[in-house]
C-alpha cells in the first residue's frame, strides 16, 4: 500500500502480471479444457471488497485497477460461456488473518469491518467451495468481509 503518486511503472507491471495476466492465462487454459470436456465447470477468482468500498487511509487505488478489471472480466465471461455451463465467480475478502497481517495490530484490522471481525483463511476457502458447487450462480462476487462492502458504518 502506498499513495497513488508513489507507484512506479514497475509496481504497476507487477500488479498487472499477477492480478490480470495470471488470471487471463490460467483461465484460458481452464476454459479450453472445460470446452473440450463439454461438461461445464466453475472458475472462482479472488478479488477484494475494497474494489466496491474504498476505505479512507488505505491507499490501494492502483491495485484496485487490476482487481476491478478482474471483476469486470468475470462478469463478461459468465455471459460469454453461460450456454456451455461454465461459471465464473469471485470471492471478495476484507481483512483476513494471514501471515501478511502478522505484524498488523488486530484491533485496527477489526475496525475495517462493521462486525468488528477478521476473516480466517477457512472462511475464504468455504466461500470458494460454495461458489464452486453452486450450480446456478455465475457472474457474482461473494463478499466475505463482515459487511464492509455495504458502505460506511
Amino acid at each position: 500500500m502506498k499513495p497513488f503518486t508513489d507507484y512506479t511503472a514497475d509496481d504497476f507491471k507487477a500488479l498487472v502480471s499477477t492480478n490480470l495476466e495470471g488470471f487471463i492465462y490460467i483461465t484460458q487454459l481452464a476454459v479450453k479444457q472445460m470446452l473440450a470436456q463439454k461438461s461445464g465447470g466453475s472458475i472462482v477468482s479472488i478479488t477484494t471488497s475494497l474494489v466496491e468500498n474504498p476505505i479512507a487511509g488505505i491507499p490501494v487505488s492502483l491495485p484496485m485497477i487490476t482487481k476491478g478489471g478482474l471483476e469486470a472480466a468475470l462478469r463478461n465471461l459468465a455471459s460469454e460461456y453461460a450456454k456451455e455451463h461454465i461459471r465464473f465467480n469471485a470471492v471478495a475478502p476484507g481483512s483476513v488473518d494471514t501471515p501478511l497481517h502478522a505484524n498488523d495490530p488486530k484491533d485496527f484490522l477489526k475496525t475495517l469491518s462493521p462486525m468488528g471481525t477478521i476473516s480466517t483463511v477457512e472462511d475464504i476457502a468455504s466461500a470458494v467451495v460454495y461458489l464452486t458447487e453452486a450450480r446456478q450462480i455465475t457472474g457474482e462476487v461473494l463478499h466475505v468481509d463482515g459487511g464492509a462492502h455495504s458502505g460506511k458504518w
